[in-house]
């Protein structure tokens, strides 16, 4: 049964608020234990709770966090290229499963480089004034290696590549995109801090993760798509211009064997003794 006007207008957002709360619950569940150890550190009385349990927070995100957050991006895929109607449950989790090993040495990847710009920054910041401007620039890494973790995703669900492709184009197309990279990072920024500032509680649980993996998929594939476009239209003139080369040299070949008159000579190119072989 289809339902048209309002009453299909109103059908098609229930439908949406529930896909996209199904899939935000699905990736709080899978990844409870990092969420659950990141409430406890904003909670705490203590100022410093929540600096004590970024270790283990680090530790836990490769193997709970980000394959939960591939799945998430999993399902955003297909609801971008217009498998609007996917079994939500099935696709997660078989997503989670696909994409668990290289989700897992990913976060690994990322944690690391986070941890190195998070040492470095505050340690030129404790320096002098000279050496304290590089705090700034570990700055500006933090925000490169954001927006590339959402390209990592969007590209480890949509294309297959090995896992060490797949990092180094998460940052080249961070880079090599600066427009589209700003957008991204500032809209994901907009949703988190609304969902965390209003309503937070009831935004956090059902909606926010959803949201930011849809709208980082959609930004991902339309650039892409865009790419591929420009790629096509490069290989076709390519091709255009081989075969105009291609019908020149034919052009210019019959034109020389009209002007000579003569049949052409063959020219043996085997060597001497397989000559004499094929005589005997």
């Amino acid at each position: 049964m289809e339902f048209r006007g309002v009453m299909g207008g109103l059908y098609r957002i229930s439908e949406w608020i529930m896909r996209l709360s199904v899939i935000n619950l699905l990736w709080l569940i899978c990844s409870i234990p990092v969420f659950f150890f990141a409430f406890m550190g904003l909670v705490s009385p203590s100022p410093d709770a929540l600096k004590s349990m970024l270790p283990i927070l680090a530790i836990l995100a490769p193997f709970t966090l980000f394959p939960a957050t591939s799945a998430m991006f999993a399902v955003a895929r297909k609801w971008v290229t217009g498998e609007e109607d996917v079994p939500l449950l099935k696709t997660f989790f078989r997503s989670y499963k696909e994409n668990y090993l290289q989700s897992m040495v990913g976060g690994i990847f990322f944690v690391i480089i986070f941890v190195v710009i998070a040492v470095n920054y505050f340690f030129y910041l404790k320096q002098g004034s000279s050496l304290r401007v590089l705090a700034i620039l570990f700055i500006a890494f933090t925000v490169i290696i954001i927006i590339s973790l959402f390209n990592f995703f969007s590209i480890m669900v949509h294309l297959h590549m090995k896992i060490f492709q797949i990092l180094k184009n998460s940052i080249l197309i961070t880079i090599g995109n600066p427009i589209n990279s700003i957008v991204l990072l500032i809209c994901n920024g907009v949703i988190f801090y609304i969902c965390l500032t209003k309503f937070n509680f009831f935004l956090v649980v059902f909606f926010m993760g959803s949201i930011m993996a849809t709208f980082s998929f959609w930004q991902f594939n339309r650039s892409f798509t865009k790419l591929q476009t420009k790629q096509q239209a490069l290989e076709e003139k390519e091709q255009q211009r081989l075969a105009e080369a291609e019908a020149e040299a034919e052009k210019e070949k019959e034109q020389s064997d009209s002007d000579n008159g003569d049949e052409p000579i063959e020219i043996s190119l085997h060597k001497k003794d397989e000559n004499e072989k094929n005589k005997e």
